[in-house]
C-alpha cells in the first residue's frame, strides 16, 4: 500500500497548487483525479479561455497556468493517480486509508479534498441528441477547428459568452442563442459581444438541428415566432454542467448543497480531512482560482500539524528559505 503525508483528491489548480505546498513543507504527497490528464475543469473545458484573476499576471491563457503550476508542483515529486476516482475513506489510527476505484489503496497522515465541483457531466441540448462529434460540442479545449466556421452557441452564462469574445475573430459568424433576454455572464464580457459581429438571439431555443454527415444548419424558435435558420458547421451547447460529488457523499462529510463545509483552517468534520478550493462553503466564501490557492497554503499548513504533532502551523516566509 502506497503511504504518504499528503494525499490531494483533485488535479485542478489548487489541487496541483496544494502539491506544491507540501513539498514546501517537506511533506510527501500524491495526487488523484478522475480525469486523465492534470489541470481539471481548466484543462477538460477551457483551456485557451483567458483567465483574469490570478495575481501577478494581468491576463494568462488557462493552459499556460496550469502548466506553470504542474512545474511548480514537480519540485514536491508528487506519485500522480490519474483517470481514477476516490471511491473510499476509512480511519487507521494515525492515518486514513483511501480506495480507488481500480483497486488501489493509498494511506495518508492527512486527505485534502480540492476535487473543485465533483465530477461534472455537461447538460444536454434536447435538440442535439445524436449530434455530437458530427458537429455539436459541450467544451472548446481548442479554437483551431472553429477557423471560417459558422458557429452557433448556445447559453447566456460565462463560458458562452467567453466562447464567442474567443471565437468571433476567427469564425465566419458566431451566433448566440439564450432563451432569456437576461445573461448570468459578466457585464464586462457582455457588453464585448455585443459590441463584436455576435448575432445574439434571446428568449429563443434551438429547436433543431440539420445536416447530413455533420451539421449544416440550425433552426431556431423565438419566444413562438416561425422558425428562423442559421447556418452552422459548428455548434456549442454552453449549458452549464451538473456537477455530483460521487463517493465523497459516503465518506460522512458534512456537505451544503453539493459543497463540502469547512471552518477556518479547512477543516472539514471528519478526523485528518481537509477541503480547499471551489468545493469548500463557509460563510462569505469567494470562488475564484486566487481563493482557492490561498485556501491550500492554509488547508496544508494545518494539516501538516495533524501529521506532525511537532511542526508548526506557520512555516516561515517562503523567501526565507
Amino acid at each position: 500500500m502506497p503511504q504518504v503525508d499528503l494525499l490531494v483528491v483533485g488535479a485542478g489548480p489548487t489541487g496541483l497548487y496544494s502539491a506544491y505546498y507540501a513539498g514546501f513543507r517537506g511533506l510527501s504527497v500524491a495526487v488523484v483525479d478522475s480525469l486523465p490528464e492534470l489541470g481539471g475543469q481548466i484543462t477538460a473545458m477551457y483551456p485557451e479561455k483567458a483567465i483574469l484573476d490570478v495575481a501577478g499576471f494581468p491576463t494568462i491563457k488557462g493552459r499556460d497556468l496550469v502548466a506553470g503550476l504542474v512545474a511548480q508542483a514537480d519540485t514536491a515529486k508528487p506519485d500522480y493517480y490519474l483517470d481514477r476516482t476516490a471511491m473510499t475513506l476509512t480511519h487507521e489510527s494515525d492515518r486514513v486509508v483511501i480506495g480507488l476505484d481500480d483497486g488501489t489503496q493509498i494511506a495518508a497522515g492527512a486527505v485534502l479534498i480540492t476535487a473543485g465541483i465533483g465530477k461534472f457531466s455537461p447538460r444536454a441540448l434536447p435538440a442535439g441528441e445524436g449530434w455530437v462529434g458530427r458537429g455539436l460540442e459541450f467544451f472548446v479545449p481548442s479554437f483551431a477547428p472553429y477557423h471560417g466556421k459558422d458557429v452557433v452557441i448556445v447559453g447566456g452564462g460565462d463560458s458562452a459568452f467567453d466562447w464567442a469574445q474567443h471565437l468571433e475573430p476567427m469564425a465566419r459568424s458566431v451566433t448566440l442563442v439564450h432563451r432569456r433576454d437576461a445573461f448570468r455572464a459578466h457585464e464586462r464580457t457582455v457588453s464585448a459581444v455585443r459590441d463584436s459581429s455576435v448575432e445574439i438571439i434571446t428568449k429563443a431555443q434551438v429547436t433543431a438541428l440539420r445536416g447530413d454527415t455533420g451539421v449544416e444548419e440550425v433552426e431556431i424558435v423565438v419566444d413562438g415566432q416561425e422558425p428562423i435558420v442559421r447556418p452552422a458547421q459548428a455548434v456549442v451547447a454552453a449549458l452549464g454542467f451538473i456537477a455530483d460529488l460521487g463517493a465523497l457523499q459516503t465518506w460522512g462529510i458534512a456537505t451544503d448543497k453539493r459543497h463540502v463545509v469547512v471552518d477556518s483552517a479547512m477543516r472539514t468534520n471528519l478526523a485528518r480531512v481537509f477541503a480547499a478550493g471551489d468545493i469548500t462553503e463557509y460563510p462569505g466564501k469567494v470562488r475564484l482560482i486566487a481563493v482557492g490557492f490561498g485556501e491550500a497554503a492554509t488547508a496544508v499548513n494545518n494539516a501538516a500539524v495533524v501529521i506532525d504533532p511537532s511542526a508548526h502551523v506557520f512555516p516561515g516566509h517562503s523567501s526565507e528559505g
